[in-house]
């Protein structure tokens, strides 16, 4: 007779699988966000998994700060491609132009509180 049993990780990706369809089933227009860091890429991962051989039905949304190398942006859209999603890209440097946010000043100035508003400002674009 077969083994079945799973070992732990097997278990937790069928577990995070099952929660990305409820979301996709119980919501009217889902998102998941994308930071394009490795959290990003393994849940952007686990959602081609969940729906394969079909799309993602539900976009991806990247708040860009601009702070990122030129490889990053490549890689996602790269990335995008290769699993087939389709991506939503707001930017800071937007929200900055639009008089929506005021950019830090200093010697180490930081985009990452800016991207509050311009996450919340692409959620009521997409509403």
């Amino acid at each position: 007779m077969p083994d079945y049993q799973r070992n732990t990780l097997e278990i937790l990706e069928a577990e995070a699988i099952f929660i990305i369809r409820e979301a996709a089933a119980q919501f009217e227009r889902p998102v998941m966000l994308f930071s394009g860091g490795k959290d990003s890429l393994l849940m952007s991962y686990l959602a081609k998994k969940a729906f394969f051989p079909g799309k993602i039905p539900f976009p991806l949304m990247h708040i860009d700060t601009g702070h990122n190398f030129e490889e990053t942006i490549d890689f996602r859209d790269k990335w995008m491609e290769q699993i087939g999603a389709n991506m939503i890209v707001r930017t800071v440097e937007d929200s900055i132009q639009e008089g929506r946010v005021q950019e830090e000043e200093g010697p180490n100035p930081s985009r990452n509180a800016l991207q509050t508003v311009t996450l919340l400002d692409a959620m009521n674009e997409f509403k």
